[in-house]
């Protein structure tokens, strides 16, 4: 990698340096100091405000009233993640996979969906660790099928490629390449199984759903393609569980002759009803709610107003 020039820079080479040390260190000092760092990033639970007000829909709390501890919990729920993301590379292999795959609630449902022959599409939430989830998958069904977004710096974006990959994921790009609609397709068609993120949408192009009883935009594309396609779409939940780590697969929804929007609902209630039952390892730090992202948008005018009449 070049040497580091922006903030992009230090923040691939974080990351890049993460695989490389702490896969080799031992397991619990690295928790132990990610426990750390996530208690210092969040103030102890007082911030950050955006993930506070994300916990407070799902909680039906005001902000303020959102405990410390949940958002605490939180943070180090997602440096969790982080550390085990980095670690993976070094533990994947048959004797995990088989000690995740004893862990999943509903996976008769799954195997049901794998032995009709359809495609299947598994939808899931930025929630506990969805990398480890996904090896599991890939070891079960001989290899699936997701979407990256593609980041910046560009190494970065293939350091996270090479890593899933090595995980035994395809990875299609957002943007930048082909559009991943039609490569999904085609893997569904031959009967094959895809991963995607269902509760933010990044295209721009989506459904307004209630979630948490507010408004929100999701994607629509696990919709489109389990409806076109007849694949069967499952959303599924995931949790840490103490040491170990939570997966449930839900009912397959149906989707023959209905409505995008209403599949895009049905799917974000499911979501809903994992994300409640374990709201600490949801880590969702952006906004996510119509409300809020408008709310930015006003804050990003007013400051460039601003700056415009402070260079006048």
């Amino acid at each position: 990698m070049r040497f580091p020039r922006s903030r992009e820079d230090l923040t691939a080479l974080g990351y890049l340096a993460g695989w490389k040390v702490v896969g080799r260190l031992p397991e619990r000092p690295v928790l132990w100091a990610a426990k750390k760092a996530a208690d210092r990033f969040s103030d102890h639970g007082r911030g950050p405000a955006q993930l506070r007000r994300n916990l407070a829909r799902v909680t039906g709390l005001p902000p303020e009233e959102v405990p410390d501890a949940l958002v605490k919990a939180s943070m180090r729920s997602y440096l969790r993640y982080w550390v085990e993301a980095f670690r993976l590379p070094a533990i994947a292999g048959p004797e995990l996979a088989q000690r995740i795959g004893g862990m999943i609630r509903g996976r008769d449902l799954l195997e049901e969906s794998a032995a009709a022959g359809d495609g299947i599409i598994l939808l899931v939430t930025h929630s506990g660790n969805w990398d480890m989830a996904g090896m599991w998958a890939a070891r079960r069904f001989g290899g699936f099928t997701t979407v990256a977004e593609r980041l910046r710096p560009e190494e970065l974006y293939d350091a996270f490629v090479e890593f899933r990959e090595s995980l035994g994921f395809e990875i299609l790009p957002l943007t930048g390449g082909e559009p991943p609609m039609a490569g999904l397709r085609a893997k569904l068609e031959s009967g094959g199984v895809i991963a995607l993120v269902g509760e933010r949408d990044f295209g721009g192009r989506g459904a307004e759903v209630d979630f948490f009883g507010e408004k929100t935009v999701m994607p629509i594309g696990a919709a489109q393609l389990a409806r076109d396609t007849g694949a069967a779409l499952h959303v599924a939940g995931l949790w840490f569980d103490g040491d170990e780590w939570g997966l449930k697969v839900h009912r397959r929804i149906p989707t023959e002759g209905r409505k995008i929007a209403d599949i895009v609902q049905d799917s974000a209630a499911l979501m809903a009803s994992d994300i409640a039952a374990h709201p600490a390892d949801w880590h969702m730090l952006q906004p996510l709610w119509t409300a809020d992202k408008e709310e930015r948008r006003r804050r990003k005018a007013r400051e460039a107003t601003g700056d415009e009449a402070g260079e006048s």
